[in-house]
Protein backbone atom coordinates (compact mmCIF):
# COMPACT_ATOMS: atom_id res chain seq x y z
CA UNK A 1 0.00 0.00 0.00
CA UNK A 2 1.56 3.45 -1.11
CA UNK A 3 0.94 5.90 1.54
CA UNK A 4 -0.20 9.32 0.38
CA UNK A 5 2.19 12.24 0.23
CA UNK A 6 -0.54 13.97 2.61
CA UNK A 7 -0.69 11.05 4.77
CA UNK A 8 3.40 10.64 4.76
CA UNK A 9 3.54 14.56 6.09
CA UNK A 10 0.94 14.14 9.07
CA UNK A 11 2.72 11.10 10.28
CA UNK A 12 6.01 12.84 9.91
CA UNK A 13 3.90 15.76 12.19
CA UNK A 14 3.50 12.89 14.89
CA UNK A 15 6.79 11.84 14.61
CA UNK A 16 8.26 14.92 15.14
CA UNK A 17 6.46 15.98 18.05
CA UNK A 18 6.33 12.78 20.04
CA UNK A 19 9.62 12.49 19.29
CA UNK A 20 10.90 15.88 19.95
CA UNK A 21 8.61 15.82 23.52
CA UNK A 22 10.72 12.77 23.95
CA UNK A 23 13.75 14.26 23.40
CA UNK A 24 13.14 17.03 25.80
CA UNK A 25 13.57 15.00 28.46
CA UNK A 26 15.96 12.02 27.37
CA UNK A 27 19.20 13.46 28.51
CA UNK A 28 18.12 14.04 31.85
CA UNK A 29 15.88 10.66 32.25
CA UNK A 30 19.38 8.89 30.90
CA UNK A 31 21.34 10.61 33.87
CA UNK A 32 22.98 13.08 31.83
CA UNK A 33 24.31 10.89 29.40
CA UNK A 34 26.66 12.40 26.92
CA UNK A 35 26.18 10.03 24.34
CA UNK A 36 22.17 11.33 23.82
CA UNK A 37 23.45 15.41 24.60
CA UNK A 38 24.04 16.25 21.05
CA UNK A 39 20.27 14.91 19.64
CA UNK A 40 18.54 15.77 23.12
CA UNK A 41 18.21 19.36 24.96
CA UNK A 42 20.30 19.70 27.50
CA UNK A 43 19.06 22.43 28.93
CA UNK A 44 15.62 25.04 28.50
CA UNK A 45 17.71 27.30 25.57
CA UNK A 46 15.54 28.18 22.97
CA UNK A 47 18.92 26.47 20.51
CA UNK A 48 17.78 23.33 22.34
CA UNK A 49 14.28 23.39 21.44
CA UNK A 50 15.48 23.97 17.73
CA UNK A 51 16.98 20.63 18.47
CA UNK A 52 13.81 18.84 19.21
CA UNK A 53 12.38 19.84 16.17
CA UNK A 54 15.61 19.82 14.05
CA UNK A 55 16.40 15.76 14.93
CA UNK A 56 12.92 14.23 14.57
CA UNK A 57 12.04 16.29 11.26
CA UNK A 58 15.90 14.96 9.89
CA UNK A 59 15.47 11.58 10.81
CA UNK A 60 12.12 11.22 9.92
CA UNK A 61 13.01 12.95 5.63
CA UNK A 62 15.87 10.21 5.63
CA UNK A 63 13.64 7.56 6.30
CA UNK A 64 10.72 8.87 3.75
CA UNK A 65 13.48 9.62 1.18
CA UNK A 66 13.44 5.73 0.52
CA UNK A 67 10.42 6.39 -0.52
CA UNK A 68 10.26 9.43 -2.36
CA UNK A 69 13.88 8.69 -4.40
CA UNK A 70 11.33 9.40 -8.16
CA UNK A 71 11.04 13.11 -6.49
CA UNK A 72 14.03 15.52 -7.54
CA UNK A 73 12.52 18.21 -5.30
CA UNK A 74 12.67 16.22 -2.35
CA UNK A 75 15.55 17.70 -0.31
CA UNK A 76 15.19 21.08 -1.20
CA UNK A 77 11.23 20.46 -0.13
CA UNK A 78 12.88 19.05 3.67
CA UNK A 79 15.19 22.00 3.97
CA UNK A 80 13.32 24.45 3.10
CA UNK A 81 10.48 23.07 6.13
CA UNK A 82 12.55 22.32 8.53
CA UNK A 83 13.98 25.75 8.50
CA UNK A 84 11.04 27.33 9.07
CA UNK A 85 10.02 25.32 11.75
CA UNK A 86 13.36 25.65 13.39
CA UNK A 87 13.59 29.58 12.57
CA UNK A 88 9.71 29.99 14.07
CA UNK A 89 10.60 28.78 17.60
CA UNK A 90 13.04 31.84 18.43
CA UNK A 91 11.31 33.79 15.91
CA UNK A 92 7.50 33.70 18.32
CA UNK A 93 9.65 33.10 21.42
CA UNK A 94 11.53 36.04 21.48
CA UNK A 95 8.29 38.03 20.02
CA UNK A 96 6.23 36.91 22.39
CA UNK A 97 8.37 37.56 25.19
CA UNK A 98 9.26 40.55 24.24
CA UNK A 99 5.30 41.87 24.29
CA UNK A 100 4.75 39.57 27.53
CA UNK A 101 7.76 39.65 29.35
CA UNK A 102 6.94 36.04 30.62
CA UNK A 103 7.43 32.02 28.88
CA UNK A 104 4.51 29.91 30.57
CA UNK A 105 5.25 27.04 30.05
CA UNK A 106 2.20 25.91 27.50
CA UNK A 107 2.90 28.55 25.45
CA UNK A 108 6.16 27.49 24.95
CA UNK A 109 5.07 23.91 24.30
CA UNK A 110 2.46 25.45 21.87
CA UNK A 111 4.87 27.10 20.07
CA UNK A 112 6.83 23.60 19.32
CA UNK A 113 3.90 22.42 17.92
CA UNK A 114 2.49 25.46 16.01
CA UNK A 115 6.40 25.23 14.45
CA UNK A 116 6.19 22.08 13.29
CA UNK A 117 2.68 22.26 11.93
CA UNK A 118 3.29 25.16 9.98
CA UNK A 119 6.75 23.73 8.69
CA UNK A 120 4.81 20.34 7.80
CA UNK A 121 2.40 22.58 5.67
CA UNK A 122 4.50 24.10 4.05
CA UNK A 123 6.26 21.07 3.15
CA UNK A 124 3.30 19.57 1.68
CA UNK A 125 2.20 22.59 -0.27
CA UNK A 126 5.77 22.44 -1.70
CA UNK A 127 5.30 18.80 -2.74
CA UNK A 128 1.57 19.70 -4.08
CA UNK A 129 2.87 22.68 -6.40
CA UNK A 130 3.66 22.83 -9.96
CA UNK A 131 5.71 25.32 -10.18
CA UNK A 132 8.38 24.92 -7.08
CA UNK A 133 11.51 23.69 -8.81
CA UNK A 134 14.76 22.88 -7.37
CA UNK A 135 17.97 23.88 -8.33
CA UNK A 136 20.30 21.28 -6.52
CA UNK A 137 18.99 18.87 -4.44
CA UNK A 138 22.35 17.43 -3.10
CA UNK A 139 23.18 21.10 -2.25
CA UNK A 140 19.56 21.23 0.25
CA UNK A 141 20.51 17.66 1.35
CA UNK A 142 24.57 19.10 2.51
CA UNK A 143 22.87 21.62 4.23
CA UNK A 144 20.64 19.79 6.43
CA UNK A 145 23.97 17.55 6.99
CA UNK A 146 25.62 21.11 7.91
CA UNK A 147 22.78 22.14 10.54
CA UNK A 148 23.21 18.67 12.18
CA UNK A 149 27.04 19.23 12.37
CA UNK A 150 26.23 22.73 13.97
CA UNK A 151 23.69 21.04 16.70
CA UNK A 152 26.57 18.25 17.70
CA UNK A 153 29.46 21.04 17.70
CA UNK A 154 27.13 23.67 19.69
CA UNK A 155 26.28 21.39 21.86
CA UNK A 156 29.74 20.88 23.37
CA UNK A 157 31.61 24.03 22.30
CA UNK A 158 28.25 26.70 23.18
CA UNK A 159 28.84 30.21 22.32
CA UNK A 160 27.98 32.93 24.63
CA UNK A 161 24.95 34.28 22.56
CA UNK A 162 21.72 34.36 24.17
CA UNK A 163 19.38 31.89 22.13
CA UNK A 164 22.09 29.37 23.82
CA UNK A 165 21.12 30.53 27.13
CA UNK A 166 19.56 28.83 29.78
CA UNK A 167 16.84 31.35 31.35
CA UNK A 168 16.11 29.02 34.19
CA UNK A 169 20.18 29.15 35.39
CA UNK A 170 22.05 31.25 33.36
CA UNK A 171 23.99 28.73 31.96
CA UNK A 172 25.40 27.80 28.41
CA UNK A 173 25.69 24.26 27.00
CA UNK A 174 26.16 20.94 29.22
Amino acid sequence: MKLSMDLWQWLGFGVTTFGGTILHFLYDWLGNAVWIAPFSGVNESTWEHMKLLFWPMFIFATVQSFFFKDRKEFWTVKLRGILLGITLIPVIFYVYNGVIGRSPDWLNIAIFFISAAAAYLYETRLFKSDSFRPRSPRVAFVALCIIALLFVVFTFATPKLRIFMDPLTGTYGI
